[in-house]
């Protein structure tokens, strides 16, 4: 039985916010936001609020994960780069959507916990790897699609390169360290078709290509 708060998030919040995809709003219903949030913020997970999950990261609000998973319009045979892991709360929605998660995080506590809650939950599919998100992870390239939870001032150009052709990559990009655009790509003969999709505010991915520490 569907969570009542949960239920309330979906039908005020997030499909208001414009996420229709009855595969995406599935993979929201079956997901306890609860489980990947702090203890001292269980009483706001179902509010549409981002919330701090410690090392000075936050998990983002349930309209923005939806709008952004929905962007990436995933059939269910897909293989999915996420650069972000954090506490694991995108990837195990998208674990739901797509074959394989391969998921970049670069502060190790966050990686160790999203791993130990992602397994707790019994998802599988989701492989996190201790690393540079600005680098990708070549070692398991090419993806169909690839989402960056954290704010850049260009795109890499190891994620387009790592890319299929055709795939698709969600992105904040944004000048400003802690404002950003949220654009969606399409990768067409090596280069990328953008959309802007809207203004969105992440916490600044730090890495060779990103911002720096």
């Amino acid at each position: 039985m569907l969570n009542p708060e949960l239920k309330t998030l979906i039908e005020e919040y997030i499909k208001p916010a414009g996420v229709t995809n009855k595969r995406v709003l599935s993979a929201l219903s079956e997901i306890p936001r609860h489980e990947f949030v702090l203890p001292q913020y269980r009483d706001y997970a179902y509010q549409d609020m981002p919330l701090p999950i410690g090392e000075g990261q936050t998990i983002s609000q349930p309209s923005l994960v939806g709008t952004m998973t929905q962007l990436l319009r995933l059939k269910g045979n897909e293989k999915v780069l996420e650069i972000g892991t954090g506490s694991g709360y995108q990837a195990a929605i998208l674990s739901k959507l797509a074959r394989q998660i391969y998921s970049a995080e670069t502060i190790k506590k966050l990686a160790d916990k999203a791993r130990k809650t992602l397994q707790e939950q019994g998802i599988k599919n989701v492989k996190v790897v201790l690393g540079n998100g600005t680098m990708g992870l070549p070692k398991y390239a090419p993806y169909d699609a690839i989402i960056v939870t954290a704010g850049v001032p260009t795109i890499p150009q190891s994620l387009i390169d790592q890319l299929k052709e055709g795939g698709r990559l969600v992105i904040p990009i944004g000048e400003e360290i802690d404002l950003q655009e949220l654009f969606v790509g399409v990768k067409k003969n090596n280069n990328l078709a953008l959309e802007d999709i809207e203004p969105v505010r992440f916490v600044p991915l730090v890495g060779k290509y990103g911002w720096e520490k």
